[in-house]
This record gives C-alpha cells, sequence and structure tokens, in this order.
C-alpha cells in the first residue's frame, strides 16, 4: 500500500533476484539507499566503471547527485534494498543514460520525460501530451561530476555495524550537516538501536518516517499502536507525539528519516 504523503522526500523499495543489474541513470536530488536483505554491488560513473563497492545488510550509501549508478544483487538469495529521494517528486524524476534510452527502444520500451515506460509491443503509445525522454548530448555528459572510489567510500557510505557502535546510548546521526555522511538533501537520517536512549515521549515539528532493518518496534500515540517488522515504514505527520520503542528482546535496528528546511537539491558542496 502507498502511503500518500508529502514530506518533502520519497520513499522506496526495491526486490531483485540474484544476479539482476539495474541500470545506470542518475537523480537531481538525494537518492540514499541502505540493503534490507541481501548482499548489493553498486557502481557508477558515465559508463558505470569509475568506481563500485559491495554492501551489506545494514549498510547506507549516499550517492552523491547527477553522477550516473546503478546497482545488482550479488548476493544467492532475493535481495532487497530500501531508498529515500530527496524532493516529494525526486527531484524532477530520474536521468537514464542514452545508451539505456536506446536499449530500451530496441526492445519496444518508450520512456516518456515524466518518467512513465510504455510497452510499445503491447501496444501501449506515447500520450499526445508527453514526449520522448531526451538523450542527453555529449557535451551535457561531459559536464557531470565523475569520483573516484576514494572521493566516494570515505565519505558517502556507512556501514551497519560502526552505526550500531555509535548508537549505544544516544541515536547515530548518519546522514547531517554533522553526521558520519556530511550532507544536506532535505532530511536528515539516523538510526536508533535497542542501545539507543529515547524519550518517552517525542513530538516533532516536522514529518519523519521510521524504516525498520532489524527486529521488532513499536510505535504509539494516544490509544493507538503499530508493530513495525524489517521492511516496515511508517510516515508519522508532524506535531504527533508518540513512543517508539523496541518490542521484543534481541537485536534491533530503525533508521529515522526528518524533513529539514534545507530545500531537496545537489549534494551539499561542502560533503565533497
Amino acid at each position: 500500500m502507498h502511503i500518500k504523503a508529502s514530506p518533502g522526500f520519497n520513499i522506496g523499495a526495491a526486490g531483485q533476484p540474484p544476479g539482476c543489474t539495474n541500470s545506470l541513470h542518475f537523480h537531481n536530488t538525494a537518492e540514499v539507499f541502505f540493503v534490507l536483505k541481501g548482499r548489493w554491488r553498486f557502481f557508477w560513473g558515465r559508463d558505470g566503471k569509475s568506481g563500485e563497492v559491495v554492501l551489506e545488510e545494514g549498510d547506507i550509501f549516499n550517492i552523491p547527485t547527477q553522477v550516473f549508478r546503478g546497482f545488482e544483487n550479488v548476493g544467492t538469495d532475493y535481495g532487497v534494498i530500501m531508498s529515500m529521494l530527496g524532493g516529494d517528486d525526486a527531484g524532477g524524476g530520474v536521468i537514464w543514460a542514452p545508451e539505456v534510452l536506446h536499449a530500451a527502444q530496441v526492445h519496444g520500451l518508450q520512456l516518456s520525460s515524466t518518467g512513465r515506460l510504455y510497452d510499445t509491443k503491447r501496444g501501449e503509445q506515447l500520450p499526445a501530451n508527453e514526449t520522448p525522454m531526451r538523450p542527453l548530448s555529449e557535451a551535457e555528459l561531459a559536464l557531470l561530476p565523475d569520483f573516484k572510489v576514494n572521493q566516494v567510500v570515505p565519505k558517502y557510505i556507512g556501514r551497519y555495524l560502526d552505526m550500531r557502535a555509535l548508537a549505544k546510548g544516544q541515536p547515530c546521526d548518519v546522514i547531517s550537516e554533522t553526521g558520519l555522511i556530511k550532507d544536506r538533501p532535505g532530511f536528515t537520517v539516523d538510526m536508533l538501536s535497542e542501545a539507543s536512549l529515547e524519550a518517552s515521549n517525542c513530538t516533532v515539528p516536522k514529518d519523519l518516517v521510521y524504516m525498520v532493518m532489524h527486529g521488532h518496534w513499536r510505535i504509539s500515540w494516544g490509544e493507538e499502536v503499530l508493530n513495525l517488522s524489517p521492511g516496515d515504514t511508517c510516515w508519522v505527520p508532524p506535531g504527533l507525539e508518540h513512543q517508539i520503542e523496541v518490542a521484543m528482546s534481541g537485536e534491533a535496528a530503525i533508521f529515522r528519516v526528518t524533513r529539514t528546511n534545507d530545500a531537496a537539491g545537489l549534494t551539499w558542496s561542502d560533503a565533497k
């Protein structure tokens, strides 16, 4: 079920079988992934060969904006990654690499400028009020940033075990101006564990979303109680007084995404 809310960012998920690869694309606002299940290879660059990294369950990756990226399930089972994208419209949508658009046309697929995909082999046609997505020119491609591995891994990746170690006694500041990953994408991300200390009740002035990584959690407000399991997502509207707590013993981790006053846009320059 889709959550009908406009908190200033988007939450998504992608599931793929082993060996399945997502094609090169980029966004003009943040695209943050964390691995919910499996083992994933992320790669980036104009041809996807500027760098790559393998992430395990719980690891998080804030991929710099306007950098072509793709990902592949390199595990042995069906895998799932969760995503956070800046802006209510994810920065105006996805921009695919020119060769991806060409390959789609060869297979009878047409992508519109609005991001919708039409399968001409099934009789679908581009509506009169939509235009095909235009491939970037060589001049436009030449202006895009390029990042080597040593520029990406130390600054834009958070490892789950490190975050768990830092989430003892307080939430771990994952993405913020002062976080492990320094950025201002229009939201902050922190991680709570069973060892984090939280006030019995909390009220936030802006939207927030809880995303469960490990364990079982309970959110309560008024007389309402909601139990959350790994992979579950819960939007909390501004001003709602609520309580978040671990519902069962054992390892537990939950990401908390909170809207800020920063506008969604390109990766914060001081984070580069």
